[in-house]
């Protein structure tokens, strides 16, 4: 029986919102483990900041592993709901579970602690690249037509910082209603919490989302090395993976270090809620992205938000020890990355069209998977172990006065290194970011090929 792809891809309200609450559901419970969980490991469970740097770094060093393999699962998958969606709903309790496991903080010796973080982080990490990258690979078999995944995407970006929003308006609080005193309780029932809500966004996402854009396989398993060709020559796959590692080491090294900043440098731990609330307004830029995507090309608007985001950290630099200053510095951050957060995803969907077009493979799952896998993975894993690391290296101790030397390593962390990474981003997309042919002409000529 022959597939046929469907002629009216155009996505409903309900598809859309749909589409973007699988990233809310995600960030919801994960957006406690990328912004929080390194001061939960030194400060709650009592983990040696430079023992949990390496975690960080080993643990996603570990995990870069299965974001291909999944990949590949993908492409080789065939099922009533298409190939992405069914591993929504496959892989959401299990996450779910060992997410809220990895807070539990069971009281073990010193290496148990860290054996047992070890397990559940690299757990979790796994299975949240089993229920996240099909929302990736899903974008590229919403639709063909570009504004449209454009549009989806804006929306999954949008639902992915409203998960974060939530959680920096609402953790430390529940934490301390649920704990009474005791952090490490708090903690735990607040991810109960979270996780219940999550999961239910999760199934939502699987049932309201439909697979529109289908390949010729006939139901037949795409071999790997076939796959693999969709990559050979795709230079704009390469130059976004590129692009999304230095985005999240640059996100999570922003999220990870304010908490410490906040806490010590401008010694108003009160004020941690505030600024990772003023953090979340990223909801701001990716509000703008399907307006101004209407006029600019992607690369354009991710150029100007990283550029939006670099004045942001030097306003906080110049604002020195004014809390009005820093508010607003991070304001101003937060709406430029707006720009890359609402964009990235699509960027990397759109190369999955021009590995089609190079070499006559689709192959959306390893294409998509293995990019956000190494961007997310080793981006974020760099991300939360370098503060660790800087921490240590200053002589950081967990609930005390810090030294001059520590604070200026959180001080790196939080306003220089992020400042560097912005400057990097924009020479990739300068330098390293071009197409043969614009990307509509590739979508029509795709287009042609398959009506034939």
């Amino acid at each position: 029986m022959a597939i046929r792809e469907e002629s009216n891809q155009k996505l409903s309200l309900l598809e859309k919102v749909s589409y973007g609450l699988g990233d809310t559901a995600s960030n919801l419970i994960y957006a406690v483990v990328t912004t929080y969980l390194t001061f939960y490991f030194t400060d709650v469970y009592g983990i040696g900041a430079a023992a949990v740097g390496t975690l960080l770094l080993v643990a996603r060093l570990v995990d870069m592993v299965d974001s291909p393999i999944f990949g590949i699962l993908i492409d080789k998958t065939h099922t009533k709901w298409g190939k992405s969606r069914p591993w929504i709903l496959w892989s959401c309790f299990p996450f779910t579970i060992v997410t809220i496991l990895l807070f539990m903080g069971p009281e073990l010796s010193a290496s148990g602690k860290l054996v047992y973080a070890y397990i559940f982080y690299i757990a979790s990490n796994i299975l949240y690249t089993a229920v996240n990258n099909p929302l990736t690979t899903l974008l590229p078999s919403l639709s063909s037509e570009i504004q449209e995944r454009t549009v989806a995407n804006s929306f999954r970006m949008f639902g992915g910082q409203l998960g974060g929003l939530l959680v920096n308006l609402t953790l430390l609080p529940l934490v301390a209603f649920f704990g009474n005193g005791d952090q490490q309780k708090g903690f735990f029932h607040t991810m109960i919490l979270f996780g219940a809500v999550g999961l239910a966004m999760f199934l939502i996402t699987f049932f309201n989302t439909r697979e529109r854009v289908l390949d010729r396989s006939g139901g037949k398993s795409l071999p790997v090395r076939e796959s693999v060709k969709a990559i050979k020559g795709n230079m704009p796959w390469v130059a976004g993976v590129l692009i999304g590692v230095v985005f999240f080491i640059l996100y999570v090294v922003k999220l990870s270090s304010g908490i410490y900043y906040i806490t010590y440098n401008l010694n108003q731990p009160d004020l941690v809620t505030t600024a990772n609330t003023l953090g979340s307004l990223t909801l701001v830029g990716i509000i703008c992205v399907p307006f101004l995507s209407k006029k600019f090309s992607k690369k354009t608007l991710m150029i100007t938000g990283m550029a939006v985001s670099l004045l942001g950290q030097l306003i906080i630099y110049l604002g020195g020890d004014s809390t009005a200053m820093v508010l607003t510095g991070i304001v101003v951050g937060a709406v430029g990355l707006g720009l890359p957060v609402g964009l990235l995803f699509a960027l990397i969907a759109d190369t999955v069209d021009y590995g089609e077009w190079k070499s006559g493979v689709r192959a959306q799952g390893l294409l998509a998977s293995t990019a956000s896998g190494i961007a997310i993975k080793l981006g974020s894993g760099l991300g939360g172990a370098i503060p660790a690391w800087l921490l240590a290296a200053g002589g950081y101790v967990a609930n005390q006065t810090q030294t001059p030397t520590a604070l200026r390593m959180i001080e790196i962390s939080f306003i220089w290194l992020p400042i560097l990474l912005c400057i990097l981003s924009i020479l990739i997309l300068v330098f390293l970011y071009r197409w043969d042919k614009p990307h509509h002409e590739i979508v029509a000529e795709l287009e042609t090929r398959r009506a034939q």
